[in-house]
């Protein structure tokens, strides 16, 4: 663990409130996390998905946990704020996996962690955050444990059971050794305010288009909002788009409204 990170974690903690919820905007690479942290974040969150493309893998579990925990590492040593990094499902085959991912991210100087369920069975991933308790209690770390439900991001179950599915599976996970509960691929407000009622930790939920604004979602209770791969995919489709437009009709419009070449440099230029 850095020196950093007991403050760190004790900061990350802290973060969590409906009163002014915790906003991160994901980061993949060492550029986006400097960028976003100049922007004013008061923490950077990695995304799994934009990790795993900018290291040329698809995202689900195919990134390997060494090139993963190297990239986490990158991140951390390039922001002055605390980090969390999406670890997808731990990177490991079993609990004993995600155990040793856990402790790389610690290494790395991390001060939190997502953990996925996808379509695993709840109880599988309780064994795995479980796992990631234990290892972090064991370190001495006070690592922020998100617990990420997929029920409605892959429209998993009956529609009409789904709030009661995704209560049950934020129980069984808090139990665990969860800190936090972050569902994912829901922007009806109703359901989000039924969500942070019924949960008894800090609820994160993912933005974008057509989303409540952050200050309307800590109304209704939620403590953490984050952008996903919104960011990422922003991103690379500037690029798509600029390259469309070069190759098409050999025109530079859309270079216009790019970070200034000094503002980005800077950032790389002076000691962090």
């Amino acid at each position: 663990m850095s020196p950093a990170q007991p403050n760190h974690a004790r900061l990350f903690r802290s973060l969590h409130t409906p009163t002014e919820p915790l906003a991160l905007a994901n980061a993949w690479d060492v550029a986006s996390a400097r960028v976003i942290e100049a922007a004013g974040a008061s923490a950077i969150a990695t995304t799994s998905a934009g990790a795993a493309w900018s290291l040329g893998s698809p995202d689900g579990d195919v990134l390997t946990r060494d090139r993963a925990l190297e990239l986490i590492g990158r991140i951390v040593t390039a922001v002055a704020v605390p980090v969390t990094a999406d670890i997808e499902g731990g990177y490991g085959t079993d609990a004993a996996g995600v155990a040793e991912t856990v402790a790389g991210v610690l290494a790395a100087g991390a001060v939190g962690v997502n953990i996925e369920d996808g379509t695993r069975p709840p109880a599988e991933l309780a064994t795995r955050l479980a796992a990631a308790r234990r290892t972090a209690d064991r370190a001495g770390a006070d690592l922020f444990l998100n617990a990420r439900v997929d029920t409605f991001l892959l429209g998993i179950g009956d529609p009409d059971t789904r709030l009661k599915e995704t209560l049950a599976r934020a129980r069984t996970y808090v139990d665990a050794g969860a800190d936090g509960i972050f569902v994912p691929g829901v922007t009806d407000t109703a359901t989000i305010a039924a969500l942070a009622r019924d949960i008894a930790v800090p609820l994160n939920i993912m933005a974008g288009p057509g989303a409540p604004t952050v200050a309307e979602l800590g109304t209704l209770g939620v403590a953490r909002v984050s952008l996903g791969p919104g960011v990422a995919q922003v991103a690379y489709a500037a690029a798509r788009r600029t390259a469309q437009e070069l190759l098409g009709t050999g025109a530079y419009h859309s270079l216009a409204g790019g970070m200034a070449f000094p503002d980005l440099d800077a950032l790389f230029s002076a000691p962090h």
